[in-house]
């Protein structure tokens, strides 16, 4: 009987189980990892949370906090909003933060549609409206909250959104982005 021979197929194997040594990794310094900004953000994904925004805020705005009277009563009818007769003012900022969010989001979904870039303020303005808007929705369908406070919270987290898709340079340094931060403040309201 006569032996199988062994046949080479020739896939290389970085040196392993053929004998000869590993290549060296090149000795590089180790890079940053890159990350994306918000230009680079698929437009289908931020269709979908557009579309995500516009679907809860047409939500919050049919579906009220405290729901609906079942019966008449004194100054109400039933299905009058219970939010509107008994907290008038938190009733119209949760009006408004809701349409506001809707409609945002449905302008950042026209937008994407029609082409509009990801990157573009069209797109990145009416994200950070709409996103804010479903903070301003919920902490003011809170009935112990003071509305002052929930106006104050609305603007604060709208600055926060609006600096996290306006600034591009992802890779400063703390320091760095303070820096930046500051100067911008002292250029637009310190003149």
């Amino acid at each position: 009987m006569s032996k199988p021979q062994a046949v080479e197929i020739g896939i290389p194997m970085n040196g392993i189980g053929n004998g000869a040594p590993a290549p060296e990794p090149p000795n590089e310094p180790p890079q940053r990892r890159q990350h994306a900004g918000w230009e680079r953000n698929d437009r289908n994904v931020v269709l979908l949370v557009a579309t995500l925004i516009t679907t809860l805020t047409y939500q919050l705005g049919t579906n009220l906090p405290s729901g609906y009277y079942q019966e008449d009563g004194a100054g109400y009818q039933a299905g009058d909003s219970i939010l509107r007769h008994k907290h008038h003012h938190r009733y119209w900022l949760f009006m408004t933060g809701s349409w506001t969010g809707f409609g945002s989001s449905m302008l950042m979904t026209l937008a994407l549609l029609t082409g509009a870039s990801t990157g573009s303020r069209l797109i990145r303005w009416p994200f950070a409206v709409a996103y804010s808007s479903l903070v301003l929705t919920f902490i003011s369908s809170q009935p112990k909250t003071k509305l002052s406070l929930d106006i104050l919270l609305w603007i604060f987290v709208l600055f926060i959104l609006w600096a996290a898709v306006s600034f591009k340079q992802r890779e400063m340094s703390i320091p760095e982005a303070l820096g930046a931060l500051k100067g911008f403040v002292r250029r637009r309201f310190c003149r």
